[in-house]
């Protein structure tokens, strides 16, 4: 989402590697969301807009429950007043090619990495229910248990390869989704 359509159209060629919608101001960017939620990952928004303001649609994103990262691609250097703004990412304009489709990558693996951990605590969850019911020896002697073990070593290992902790912004990331 941006009000300038040069802006637009360059992102669009920048990112013609996955599927985009373009919005040039807040109500078109809501009424996009509304339509196509289930398709959207990632929603890059430009604070100052016509209409509704970057802020304003990523308060509504958030109170409405969209499930998507969101990254503020903005010429509005930050101030202590996005400690309040739940964005996954702030990139300060004028982006290159490789630091958007850097974001855009972050943001997909970021959302891939909740998922991934979500029903990793899911199997952990089960796991620790029928450790707490059953005698051990009981369980080794069942399939569906061992299974459930072996999911669990596949999973963790996902994650442990997926994490790449590359810098300080990486990492409070990584802890955000854990929590």
């Amino acid at each position: 989402m941006d009000d300038e359509p040069e802006v637009t159209v360059l992102y669009e060629k920048w990112l013609s590697d996955h599927r985009t919608y373009v919005a040039h101001d807040g109500t078109e960017a809501l009424s996009i969301l509304d339509e196509r939620a289930a398709e959207i990952d990632v929603v890059l928004l430009d604070r100052k807009m016509p209409a509704l303001s970057g802020p304003e649609v990523l308060e509504r994103i958030r109170t409405d429950g969209y499930d998507c990262r969101v990254a503020m691609i903005t010429a509005v250097a930050p101030s202590y007043d996005i400690i309040d703004m739940k964005f996954d990412e702030y990139v300060t304009k004028p982006v290159d090619r490789g630091s958007l489709q850097g974001t855009v990558e972050s943001l997909y693996n970021r959302a891939e990495y909740a998922e991934t951990l979500t029903h990793y605590y899911s199997l952990v969850s089960t796991h620790a229910n029928l450790l707490a019911e059953y005698p051990p020896d009981e369980l080794q002697e069942n399939d569906e248990f061992v299974s459930l073990e072996a999911e669990i070593d596949d999973v963790r290992r996902t994650l442990d390869s997926s994490l790449e902790v590359n810098d300080h912004r990486e990492f409070q990331h990584a802890l955000r989704e854990i929590q």
